[in-house]
């Protein structure tokens, strides 16, 4: 495909490209700015488009994966280094609220919230929260995978409705 009939395929999804950016993004900036990345890597790229290839598919994927990669180095560079001696903040935002007495009451909220659980519920969702992946939960409890996944959903849910008047 020549230079020109990719330009005008490009100009003509435009609308399409500026629509799909700004779900992604959910800011008309960002999306802008994620509709002229793509664009720019579309036309640096064009020779590795091959005709059988579905173009606005081609284009889509493009954007959709410099969103992923924005996203997965934004997120890096927000990890933060916990140095406390016991590594209480570790995993724990920037903004938590723990520092405030606000943020301790609702901590210790949730805590007793999630102890009221049953421990068929309890157990698995306290080791989701910690890290431990589906299967190594379902592992050290010996029950199936789809089991674990179902009570921590539950657990979760449950969770919301009994702290429901923290969203607001």
């Amino acid at each position: 495909m020549n230079a020109s009939s990719v330009q005008s395929k490009l100009m003509a999804l435009q609308n399409n490209l500026l629509n799909f950016a700004f779900i992604l993004t959910s800011n008309r900036d960002d999306a802008n700015d994620l509709l002229q990345d793509t664009m720019l890597k579309v036309l640096d790229n064009q020779e590795k488009y091959s005709e059988n290839i579905n173009f606005k598919g081609w284009v889509f994927t493009i954007m959709r994966n410099i969103f992923i990669n924005n996203y997965r180095r934004n997120v890096r560079s927000a990890t933060i280094i916990d140095q406390t001696e016991d590594l209480y903040h570790l995993n724990v935002s920037q903004e938590s609220g723990l520092e405030s007495p606000e943020g301790s009451y609702a901590t210790g909220e949730i805590t007793a919230a999630i102890n009221s659980f049953s421990d068929e519920y309890r157990v698995p969702f306290s080791m989701h929260v910690a890290g431990y992946k589906y299967s190594e939960i379902a592992e050290k409890m010996n029950l199936p995978l789809g089991t674990i996944k179902s009570r921590i959903f539950f657990a979760r849910q449950r969770l919301q409705e009994m702290l429901a008047d923290y969203r607001s």
